[in-house]
């Protein structure tokens, strides 16, 4: 995948409008949903390509410091070739300090094509560091936006269950309307009422009977005395003609 292609990917992911999209969407949740492992997903792949690309640049960047090594050390080594052929010149040697002052140019060539890699790859680093930047720019925005759309889909899945349970709830105190006649309970009150009736009913026949009981009771004492007394009266003398 191209630098471009990730950062353009990036960017697009971490300049959307969630809201604008949950007001677009038919059903919010699920396409919250859809979103958090969209933008898992991505960041995940994202991740991985940013990881390569800093990985390159690193090793750019090792490039660059051993060839701005390698050109020092080439420098150093044309100035102790001069010196060598300096010393064997004034010593009478012109041959060896000819031969000298070649390995000398010899190594100023090589610090001249060294130094040119040193110069192309400045600008390839500062490029990759910049893309480098936007792009963990980018991928702390998407991580931002994921847990928004996370925290949003929990705020959702929480209402939603709430709402449920309030429908619920009410759908149980419509079924049971304590003023209506025909419901169950109405009907159980009815029928205990009933039987309370029943027992207030027996409990007065009960009364009703234990007091005639009394009534004939008493009647047949009020009898006996009579008789008793008429039986005294005729045994009384002169109570015969």
């Amino acid at each position: 995948m191209a630098q471009q292609s990730i950062l353009g990917r990036i960017t697009q992911l971490a300049r959307a409008n969630i809201h604008a999209l949950l007001d677009q969407a038919e059903d919010p949740q699920k396409m919250l949903d859809q979103l958090v492992r969209d933008y898992t997903a991505n960041i995940g792949e994202a991740e991985d390509a940013v990881a390569q690309i800093i990985g390159n640049l690193r090793l750019l960047e090792e490039d660059h410091r051993e060839a701005t090594e390698t050109a020092g050390e080439w420098g150093s080594k044309a100035l102790a070739a001069s010196r060598k052929a300096d010393e064997l010149r004034a010593g009478g040697d012109p041959a060896g300090a000819d031969r000298f002052d070649s390995l000398a140019r010899v190594a100023l060539q090589r610090q001249l094509d060294v130094e040119k890699q040193v110069r192309t790859l400045q600008p390839q680093i500062e490029a990759q560091r910049e893309v480098v930047d936007k792009l963990k720019t980018g991928l702390d925005r998407m991580r931002e936006k994921l847990s928004e759309l996370t925290a949003r889909r929990n705020e959702l899945v929480a209402r939603a269950t709430m709402a449920r349970a309030q429908q619920q709830v009410h759908d149980a105190v419509r079924s049971v309307d304590l003023m209506d006649p025909t419901s169950e309970l109405s009907r159980f009150e009815d029928r205990i009422r009933r039987e309370e009736a029943r027992v207030i009913g027996q409990q007065e026949l009960a009364a009703s009977s234990l007091d005639a009981q009394f009534e004939a009771l008493e009647d047949e004492t009020e009898r006996s005395e009579v008789e008793a007394r008429l039986a005294a009266m005729k045994a009384q003398p002169g109570s015969r003609p």
